[in-house]
Formats: C-alpha cells, structure tokens, sequence
C-alpha cells in the first residue's frame, strides 16, 4: 500500500505537469492522501499543544489551507493538523516505538501493518465508540486499523490487438494463443498470487488462504511472456510504447491510460484484486483521543468522493456509492457492480506471509 500511496502522489504530479488539473486539484489530492497540510512537520519539529501529526508518503507539501480532511476537521474542533511526509514504513514505526519517542497520531498505512503490528503493542486500538465501523465496507476495519479508501488491480488491454474477442479473465491473460503478445505484470507480490490462482480456476471465494506452490507453477507458465514493472508509470508505459498487448493496472493508471487512449484501451473488472490503505494510530501518541476525531471526519462519503473524482481512489463508506455521480462510477473500484466480481485481499494472510513469501516471487521471476 505504501507503493500505492507514493504512486498516487506521483501521478498527480505528471497530472499537474500535464495541464490536466491545476494546482488546487493538486493541492487537494496531495491533501485527501494525507500528503500535505497547514503545516509541514519534520521529524524533530516542536509540535503544538493541540495539534495532530498526521504521517503520510510525502509530495508537495503546503501551508495553504484548502483542504478537503483538514480545513473542515479544523474548523469543527479547532484542532490543528500538521504532516510529516517521510513515511510510515514498518522500520520506521519499530524504531519510533523502540525509542520511546512517538511523534505521529495518526498513520498513513494498511490493514496488514495493522495486524502486524498492534498485537505487538505498537498500535492503539481504534476506537468504535468514535469511528464508525458501519462507515467502512465489510473487512475493512480491524481492531488496530480502519481504511480510508481502495484501489483495484485490475486488467488492461490494447482493443487494436483484439479486433474480435476481447480478453476479460485471469483465464484469458494466461492464454497466450488465443490472446497473443506480451503482458506485463507487477514486480511484487500483491494481485500477482490471487491472478494466477483465478487463472487456474480457484473460485474466488476460495482464494486464502493461498496455495502458493500452486500459484508459483501457475506464474512461472507465463514468465517468459511477461514485462515486469515496479512504478505506476512503468505499467501505463508498456501498454502505452505497444510493448504489451495487456497488463495489470492500478485503477488509478488504468483511468488515465483509458482516457488519453481515446478508445485505445480497456478495462476488465472481473477478478480486480482490491486492497485498501488503513489509518492507525501509534501506542502512545501525543494527541491521545483527538486522532479518532480526525479518522471519524475522514469517514464523510463526500470527502471520500472528492478523491475518487481527482485521483480514483475508491470511497470506503458504503453511502457513498449512491452518491458517486454517473460519470465517476466507471472508474469506481468500490462500485457496487464491481465489487460483485471482484477479490477482497486478505489482509491477515498477507501480514503473515508478504515478508517471507515476497523474495521467493522476486527469485522465481528473476530465474
């Protein structure tokens, strides 16, 4: 997720640099991701009083205060929010805890860390007396985290190389004679698994826990058919520069490759693998109670929305998707219809297996 979290940063750069949004849409997705605030923090910064420190991903931070999460947050409680962008990674919270020296209040991170890492008593629990879990999608919330939005990933291909039938399942990406070319996948573990499982005609309700040998075999029949990327940009390049003829993409990609393809590209929604962020809270943050505030007003479905439309990142609380107008639901992962056909990931399953299981992908994609 924190690759996710980056990449969204980064293509909001390329979106501004393009003239496709202005520097207030700029400001407000860097905002929503939680990358920039009223007040940029660095790690040895006093902080205020009553004050919130919010760690994210970085980008450009600001000291304006049009914002979609913090200027409404501020103005109901008067509490101030300041960010520190040099990311929540799992080293970087040990370290924080092992030193007796919390910083942050609130966390920029996934469900997995969360399963992680609170049991260790790294984390607060969140609390549902003030969060409300009726406001987040079913398996979204855990005890030490909640998530604030999802993404998808999902495939996409070139309709100039397909004139006929159209590749639309795992099924067929695997199928390199009837849908020959190139694909190209992500060099990590994430979607790759549950693709290749989906491919081999595990149900997906039958998923997790994952037969790893099984899904390793299964990705090694399609190895030398494939391109892998490890950025954003790579995965849009490759179907972009005519060097695949389909791909994985986050649907955050997948929306603006569309888009500037004019018909060029499409997108097959059966089977997306969808993950989310999570906010959590580190053991001992100095703003006590105050956080789970701000994580409740993150909750509202039009905040949530407003990122869906400058970003694509899909709204968590279920009264959005009635709200979300018609011309944003396409591109909408946590869209009802697309939910319907898609994988939830299992965050448990990854927390205990990603670290371990992720440098064994890396060699067998790599041998």
């Amino acid at each position: 997720m924190d690759n996710f979290a980056a990449d969204c940063l980064v293509l909001a750069e390329e979106k501004l640099a393009a003239g496709k949004i202005d520097r207030r849409a700029f400001m407000k997705i860097a905002t929503l991701l939680g990358a920039a605030g009223p007040v940029a923090l660095s790690s040895g910064e006093a902080r205020a009083a009553s004050e919130i420190v919010f760690c994210n991903w970085g980008g450009d931070a600001t000291t304006h205060y049009k914002k979609a999460y913090a200027e409404p947050f501020e103005k109901a409680t008067g509490i101030k929010v300041a960010f520190d962008g040099t990311g929540p990674s799992v080293g970087k919270i040990r370290a924080m805890m092992d030193a007796k020296k919390v910083s942050w209040d609130v966390m920029d991170t996934t469900l997995g860390v969360a399963i992680e890492l609170g049991p260790l008593g790294m984390l607060e629990k969140i609390d549902y007396s003030i969060v409300d879990k009726n406001k987040v999608l079913p398996g979204l919330a855990n005890e030490y985290g909640v998530a604030g939005y999802i993404y998808s990933t999902l495939i996409v291909y070139d309709t100039t190389k397909f004139p006929g039938k159209k590749p639309q399942t795992w099924a067929d990406f695997w199928n390199v004679k009837e849908f020959p070319g190139k694909r190209s996948f992500r060099r990590d573990l994430p979607a790759v698994l549950e693709a290749a499982l989906l491919a081999d005609g595990v149900p997906r309700d039958k998923l997790y826990p994952i037969d790893v040998p099984r899904a390793f075999k299964k990705v090694q029949e399609i190895k030398k058919d494939c391109i892998f990327w490890s950025t954003g940009s790579e995965s849009q390049a490759n179907l972009r520069d005519g060097e695949t003829v389909m791909g994985t993409l986050w649907n955050t990609r997948a929306t603006g490759l569309i888009e500037d393809g004019k018909g060029r590209f499409a997108p097959s929604w059966d089977g997306a693998i969808v993950q989310s962020n999570a906010w959590g809270v580190p053991k001992g943050n100095p703003a006590g109670k105050d956080v789970m505030k701000l994580i409740a007003s993150m909750q509202d479905p039009g905040q949530q929305i407003e990122l869906l439309r400058l970003l694509g990142n899909g709204p968590v609380n279920p009264a959005a998707a009635a709200q979300v107008p018609a011309e944003l639901k396409a591109r909408n992962p946590s869209d009802p219809s697309h939910l319907a056909v898609s994988v939830l990931a299992d965050n448990a399953w990854y927390a205990a297996n990603q670290t371990t299981l992720t440098p064994k992908l890396l060699d067998l994609l790599a041998s």
